[in-house]
């Protein structure tokens, strides 16, 4: 049985990651679990993931290409219809009319019943500059910019019409209020997650990974009955 608080399964699915891997932290279980179901999902991957290596013989576009294709990998292993690259450089992220143009022009073209983002407002803990851009732009890109035709008014020459999503689910929130039961597709978020061989390269720390991401997912899951769950702070879009 679902908990009050979860949600019902969508028919398609937009997903704004900030950097290669946070969509499979953030909601890789949930991910999982509604493809299984029937959901159709797509990723917009905001960065390439240039910066992210202390390896001093690593370079910045070597690791672009390798986490690409890491993501690639992890898409395909939790069964996403498509991964969307606009390809900024890390911390590159800014608050800007083309970016969030960009973001549009996927809700417009994809139109998903929901979007899932890193929530921009955190107070009691850090949190990456890209993660809270990405979350802001998203939230403005899903009301009113792709709601309302004459904001970038080229897409309808494209064929891309206005596009009113009704929900957005923010991962990493200090105050989730929407759960998902993930107990059946956990493995397969850590599966996700082990395909990002160039933040976890050794067995042992895959192994730890796996051990965080259950200790997690069993914290998060106490709060709502179930064995593993993601937590999401929900906002529903008077449209």
């Amino acid at each position: 049985m679902e908990n009050n608080n979860s949600f019902p399964v969508p028919g398609r699915a937009l997903v704004i990651t900030p950097h290669p891997d946070d969509s499979e932290l953030g909601c890789g279980g949930t991910v999982a679990k509604w493809i299984k179901q029937g959901t159709e999902v797509v990723y917009v991957l905001c960065t390439n993931g240039d910066k992210g290596s202390s390896d001093p013989d690593m370079t910045s576009h070597k690791l672009a290409e390798l986490r690409k294709i890491e993501q690639q990998k992890a898409a395909e292993i939790l069964g996403v219809a498509e991964v969307v690259r606009l390809d900024y450089e890390d911390g590159s992220l800014e608050d800007t009319p083309l970016f969030r143009g960009q973001i549009v022009e996927a809700i417009r073209r994809f139109r998903p019943d929901v979007a899932l983002f890193t929530d921009p407002l955190r107070t009691e803990f850090y949190l990456h500059r890209d993660h809270r851009i990405a979350g802001t732009v998203t939230l403005d890109a899903l009301f009113p910019y792709a709601r309302d035709r004459l904001h970038y008014p080229d897409h309808e020459s494209e064929g891309l019409l206005p596009h009113k999503t009704p929900d957005a689910l923010m991962w990493g929130s200090e105050s989730p209020d929407t759960f998902i039961n993930i107990t059946g597709s956990i493995d397969k978020k850590i599966e996700a997650l082990v395909a990002h061989k160039t933040q976890i390269p050794s067995c042992e720390e895959s192994d730890e990974l796996a051990n965080l991401v259950k200790v997690t997912a069993a914290r998060v899951g106490s709060r709502c009955d179930y064995k593993y769950a993601e937590g999401f702070r929900r906002i529903s879009f008077s449209l």
